[in-house]
């Protein structure tokens, strides 16, 4: 890991950014900034109103768990979760990883309460589709035949089973991939450090994808969501107290193939990757579930997105459609604040 220090806060490339914002006053309170490379991406750490030498010792909190974390939770790399997968594939009994037990109880939750749209379990289909490596497939995508025999097998994470601290997998198709919500669980686990060292303002962006406590002396942080047809911005939100802003799109990570697009967010229905949704942005107070949510509504689309945020317990949701369109729920819609006006929105009932 590296690390880089007193580096200005750059917009980022994906879902969500911190806009600068100067705080008024003869006097203005401290402010740190700390930027790493972490978990495949650049994690942006801003402390507001703390002292040089609790700002350093956050920022050293901070980089020994992220770094451990990048390898702990790396499914496809050595590592307890890329241990725990190779058993996952005996179907037999083995005593789970205590780092990782956590987040596979986690992962068949937020399985559930998707309605399986959120299932880490197909890890074999993202490995099929060439999202294991750090580099973005070249060649040709998939046979739909080699799609259908994973699909036939049907691995999800009901086929995970816990008991106590031992895990096993009944179905040896099953590969956990944890790219879909490991993000949003070490962001959680590091403002949990950081509070503990007694941090009470504090924003921490791993690559758009953020969780702010506290605020600006005082002021809501203003967050800036991408817009996903690529002209910059396309809505600001203020946040403030403790919350989590994720955004999924299908720009994040994709390659072309004789011109046609192919991104990372599978269908675990169809082994396709999903259509209908360019970006989702859930703004929640559990950096895991706003992560694993935006997730499963992109997949759910346009039709089915109320239907999944109310089930996943999800209060402020939006959507843009593939052609364009806006699809948000009222609460969110009272909070977004967009840089130039969709073409249509659509607002919801209430969730």
């Amino acid at each position: 890991m590296t690390s880089v220090r007193r580096i200005a806060t750059a917009a980022l490339v994906t879902g969500a950014f911190v806009l600068t914002l100067t705080a008024c006053g003869p006097k203005p309170d401290p402010v740190h900034k700390e930027q790493i490379l972490s978990m495949g991406t650049l994690v942006n750490i801003t402390l507001w109103g703390v002292n040089d030498k609790l700002a350093q010792k956050a920022f050293s909190a901070a980089n020994e768990d992220f770094n451990y974390m990048q390898t702990a939770y790396n499914p496809w790399k050595p590592g307890p979760m890329g241990r725990t997968n190779q058993l996952l594939a005996l179907d037999a009994w083995f005593s789970a990883n205590p780092s990782i037990l956590p987040l596979i109880k986690r992962a068949k939750t937020l399985y559930h309460s998707s309605d399986g749209l959120f299932d880490p379990a197909i890890g074999r289909l993202i490995g099929l589709w060439g999202f294991h490596s750090d580099t973005l497939p070249k060649g040709p995508p998939p046979k739909q035949a080699a799609i259908e025999r994973l699909l036939a097998e049907h691995p999800t994470m009901d086929d995970v089973e816990i008991k106590g601290i031992r895990m096993r997998a009944t179905n040896a198709a099953v590969q956990v991939d944890t790219g879909g919500f490991a993000k949003g669980y070490a962001v959680d686990r590091v403002v949990d450090h950081l509070r503990r060292l007694g941090v009470h303002n504090a924003i921490v962006d791993a690559g758009g994808d953020l969780r702010a406590i506290g605020s600006r002396g005082g002021a809501p942080w203003r967050i800036g969501i991408r817009d996903p047809g690529g002209k910059g911005i396309l809505a600001e939100v203020d946040v403030k107290g403790d919350q989590s802003v994720f955004t999924s799109g299908v720009y994040e990570r994709f390659y072309t193939y004789h011109g046609k697009r192919y991104h990372h967010i599978i269908d675990p229905r169809t082994g396709y990757p999903a259509r209908g949704t360019t970006s989702a942005t859930v703004i929640g107070t559990d950096g895991t579930v706003a992560d694993a949510a935006a997730t499963a509504l992109l997949i759910a689309g346009p039709s089915q997105w109320h239907h999944i945020a109310e089930s996943m317990g999800v209060k402020y949701a939006m959507l843009v459609a593939s052609d364009g369109t806006v699809y948000m729920n009222p609460a969110m819609a009272k909070r977004i604040h967009f840089q130039h006006k969709p073409a249509k929105v659509v607002v919801s009932k209430p969730l």
